[in-house]
């Protein structure tokens, strides 16, 4: 159940990512998180990288987070946040994107968020209610196989949040999509391991009223 103050409607939230992540805003500042991104990782380049090579590895990595970002706000996405370190040497083929709010129509007009919810937990395949910071929420996980056809280059593993604003008027909602690049024969207890970790990061959320 809602509980939040229903005097007002929050104005955003906040998430705290893993140390090693970096955030990229995808209404105004986007380029300039680009260039801050791109800097870190040429200057954390090996001791021995060859000079010449620098121009051409900054150009590669510009151009993957411009097709991350352009993914990410095709789904509407408004932040996304990307390791941009790696861990134990290993670079994280993972991504979180916080979506736009969303209108969604009540259930019936004398109903509220829980129902929306679980009309929507009813039809989603391994979904569950979790809480948010006082805010009921639904978590739902799948791996997603390639298919060319529908524009997925590689499997991953997806989880997803969908969170009711509180006390919006009308009725909007936000989701985080969490996805893992699954390489093929892979140890399927890596993914469960960076699944833990996007459910750590969304304990972390809170909304913001000011």
């Amino acid at each position: 159940m809602i509980t939040a103050d229903p005097r007002r409607a929050p104005v955003g939230f906040n998430l705290v990512p893993p140390p090693g992540w970096d955030v990229i805003p995808l209404r105004t500042g986007t380029r300039e998180a680009m260039e801050r991104i791109v800097r870190k990782s040429v200057a954390q380049l090996p001791a021995g990288f060859p000079k010449d090579d620098i121009p051409q590895a900054r150009l590669k990595l510009t151009q993957e987070l411009k097709k991350v970002v352009r993914r990410a706000r095709a789904k509407g996405g408004m932040t996304l946040y990307l390791p941009t370190e790696r861990l134990h040497g290993v670079a994280l083929p993972v991504s979180i994107v916080a979506s736009a709010p969303i209108e969604v129509p009540r259930v019936r007009p004398d109903t509220g968020p829980e129902a929306v919810l679980a009309a929507l937990a009813s039809q989603t395949p391994g979904a569950e209610t979790r809480e948010l910071d006082d805010t009921a929420a639904l978590r739902s996980e799948r791996d997603v196989p390639a298919n060319a056809a529908q524009g997925v280059d590689v499997a991953h593993r997806r989880v997803e949040y969908f969170v009711p604003v509180p006390d919006s008027t009308p009725d909007q909602y936000l989701a985080f999509s969490f996805s893992a690049l699954i390489a093929p024969g892979s140890d399927p207890a890596f993914y469960d391991t960076l699944v833990e970790l996007f459910d750590a990061v969304m304990g972390t959320f809170r909304w913001s009223y000011a």
